[in-house]
């Protein structure tokens, strides 16, 4: 039974006469998890916004995530989405649900159980080909949880042409993520072209004064461009997931209407 269904079987409850407001209250104050000793699963995540615990892989065991795993795909019913996973980790996932699919650039592995029509538009950008798996895990994060997502790869500054030619799509998005290491510049410059918010993501590609993306970092967040926000360092998650509830407030009506 899922956590949804044992909602359901509360509210009902109180229809019913069964159970009292008050005893209905008291249930919903403790907040429903799944304690597995090193892990306690959060199951009202999906209810209370909108997409399930998300589980860093990085720093646990195969088996660990093998059981946060199977604890997720018990309780709730929504899409499933891990980061940071090796090859390793997604054959014991895949043993679990034969849906689970590895994207080996983002390290990403996500379990589609709901096929909604993908709705708004997320753009990914990223400056240079080494900052292809930041940029992959961003676009993994916002297409697992329901936006249509277009990449735009290779567009940095050292070529800013190769970026011009893609602004009607630009224009079109409701949120773009821009991944760029070395400087930091083509944050600023996709900022000062469009008018929908500008997630930037420094990365640790670049040589020594780089300072493994604190330059790219320290660069976003003096951007002159407004509407560009940063989120830190490689954190290609942390945009997706931001770009994600961007659209989906952006195309909330036509949401409700599907």
């Amino acid at each position: 039974m899922t956590y949804e269904d044992d909602l359901m079987e509360l509210l009902l409850g109180v229809q019913s006469g069964n159970q009292t407001p008050e005893s209905a209250l008291e249930s919903l104050r403790s907040l429903p998890f799944t304690d597995l000793g090193f892990a306690k699963v959060d199951h009202h995540r999906e209810l209370r916004q909108g997409f399930a615990e998300v589980v860093l892989c990085e720093r646990k065991s195969p088996e660990q995530v093998r059981e946060i795993t199977r604890a997720l795909l018990d309780k709730n019913q929504g899409n499933i989405l891990l980061t940071r996973a090796g090859a390793d980790v997604f054959e014991l996932v895949r043993g679990l649900d034969d849906r689970a699919s590895y994207n080996i650039e983002a390290r990403a592995i996500t379990i589609e159980r709901r096929q909604d029509e993908p709705y708004g538009l997320v753009s990914v950008v990223s400056a240079g080909t080494s900052d292809m798996p930041v940029a992959e895990e961003a676009g993994v994060t916002a297409s697992i949880m329901g936006s249509r997502v277009e990449r735009f790869y290779d567009v940095g500054v050292a070529g800013a042409h190769r970026l011009f030619a893609f602004r009607e799509s630009f224009e079109k998005s409701s949120a773009i993520v821009v991944v760029a290491g070395m400087e930091g510049a083509l944050a600023s410059l996709v900022g000062g072209l469009v008018s929908c918010p500008v997630i930037a993501v420094p990365t640790s590609v670049g040589y020594g004064a780089s300072f493994g993306g604190l330059a790219a970092l320290l660069a976003m967040m003096n951007s002159c461009a407004a509407g560009v926000s940063v989120v830190n360092i490689d954190n290609g998650f942390g945009a997706g997931y931001l770009a994600g509830l961007i659209n989906r407030m952006v195309n909330a009506g036509g949401l409700e209407e599907q």
